[in-house]
């Protein structure tokens, strides 16, 4: 479990919010030895003044020396104490300034107040929670000018000594909102063993997860013992106070949600999906010349390079149309095309050569559903035929306005064909021992693998068929296991 304290230098600072007994003033906070050494605490420096070698500066500086996880960080102060130092971070800033700026006068200078990357006005959260990845700081003071374009001329971390009753307000719902637990009035009855956050986003569209689901994986955390917490990507900082993290929104690499992952196991803690999963999925050109290289059966694969002038007789020379052709990194059938002669290939060749200097070309064979084999830790736990849309080669068919999918089946483990759920395994073991869902197409009695998904769906109803809460109890139970280990 962890725990959140908030340091203040002087206790009567803390009058206009709620009553809390984590607020500690900072002399009591340098003589406290009272948290147990193998708890996790964080610490949210309210100091106010934070100049080298004061209160505030050497509040960051014993909590980290604690082994406490410290909101600013030393780090942080001594960037934002030189303007050469906050310059260098601030790269890549000026489209997220623009659309913060469109409406402001440009003859104005601008001091904006963010408290905790948030801002109680719309037009600035983008902005506020940009700069808070960077620079994350309780309240942190931007002063803006236009030169030409908008530009960040200072920044400071602010002090709550220097709030009036509105500004006041703000600060403490942004608290309220990154620190729940300050706030509780009454401590939660139940115990937890554990604490699991679960990384989702509220405007997916087609989440790996539906809300159903996050509570069917919520309840069974309960019944074992783990307190799974829902968190956003606008919770980086907190995820140190957590024994685990389980993203439930769609990865990528250059995403924050690699992002979590890396930070999740930089802090030791249990992730799934782990950052080395999300690396070796994503990328269609790694999985295929991996399942090559460890004789996985596969559909005839080729990869195609852009610069490769004769890359279409050597592809009609190997594989027979149609064939389908794939951007490394799609997902739910979005960058896939089937192309029935040259000129379709020729045509759709240009286009994803556009997004990737290389594009991977794989036999088609038409089957009416593909098998989805869930897997965890290097065990099959749940099955699913997936239909192909009606009229359609795919089981998803992005329209303008809507994106239909075939329909489903859910089986046991132990009615899927042995050849199909062998080829699964041997396409997850280089991997990792992760969550995944292996896409397999079954012909003439064979399983051939299509790819690996480390962020597979789980939506109530559909791959619970089967097992209902058991699947969930399940997965719950991997996490418990890998904690219990983490522990030791």
């Amino acid at each position: 479990m962890s725990q959140t304290l908030i340091v203040v230098e002087d206790l009567k600072n803390w009058a206009p919010y709620y009553p809390s007994s984590q607020v500690l003033s900072f002399a009591e906070y340098l003589n406290t030895e009272h948290v147990p050494a193998r708890q996790r605490v964080r610490v949210i420096n309210l100091c106010g003044e934070y100049p080298y070698l004061s209160d505030g500066y050497y509040c960051s500086l014993l909590a980290e020396a604690r082994g406490h996880h410290v909101i600013p960080s030393v780090s942080v102060l001594n960037d934002l104490s030189k303007r050469a130092l906050y310059q260098i971070q601030l790269g890549e800033m000026s489209k997220s300034l623009e659309q913060a700026l469109k409406q402001q006068d440009k003859q104005d200078t601008l001091t904006l107040r963010f408290y905790f990357g948030t801002s109680p006005n719309p037009e600035y959260r983008d902005l506020a929670r940009r700069l808070f990845e960077r620079f994350p700081c309780p309240i942190l003071e931007v002063k803006l000018r236009f030169r030409k374009q908008w530009e960040i001329s200072g920044l400071n971390a602010g002090s709550p000594n220097d709030l009036d009753d509105e500004a006041e307000s703000d600060f403490a719902n942004a608290l309220d909102e990154f620190s729940q637990q300050v706030w509780r009035k009454t401590p939660s009855k139940k115990k937890f063993r554990f604490d699991l956050a679960m990384l989702v986003n509220p405007e997916e569209k087609l989440p790996p997860s539906d809300k159903q689901a996050l509570k069917k994986f919520i309840q069974a955390g309960s019944e074992l013992g783990v307190d799974v917490e829902i968190i956003t990507q606008r919770n980086f900082l907190r995820l140190p106070e957590y024994d685990g993290l389980f993203i439930r929104e769609t990865t990528a690499v250059d995403h924050h949600t690699y992002r979590f992952a890396k930070k999740a196991e930089a802090e030791n803690m249990v992730v799934v999906d782990d950052p080395t999963s999300i690396l070796r999925c994503a990328n269609k050109v790694y999985l295929a010349d991996l399942f090559r290289s460890r004789n996985v059966p596969t559909p005839k694969t080729m990869l195609l390079h852009r610069g490769n002038k004769s890359l279409i007789e050597q592809l009609e020379a190997r594989i027979d149309y149609p064939i389908v052709i794939k951007i490394p990194d799609g997902s739910f059938s979005r960058g896939i095309v089937k192309v029935k002669n040259r000129d379709e290939l020729k045509t759709n060749l240009k286009t994803l050569f556009q997004k990737s200097a290389l594009v991977l070309a794989q036999e088609f064979f038409y089957t009416d559903f593909d098998w989805r084999i869930g897997i965890f830790n290097n065990r099959p736990l749940y099955a699913c035929r997936y239909y192909m849309v009606k009229d359609h080669w795919q089981i998803y068919n992005h329209g303008a306005n809507r994106v239909d999918s075939g329909g489903f089946e859910t089986l046991p483990t132990f009615e899927v064909p042995q050849k199909v759920l062998q080829a699964a395994l041997a396409a997850t073991q280089p991997i990792g021992d992760g969550l995944y869902g292996v896409d397999v197409k079954e012909k003439d009695g064979k399983g051939y693998v299509i790819e690996v998904n480390d962020n597979p769906n789980i939506d109530k109803g559909v791959e619970d068929r089967y097992l209902g809460d058991e699947l969930y109890r399940l997965i719950m139970g991997e996490f418990v296991r890998r904690m219990e280990l983490h522990k030791t």
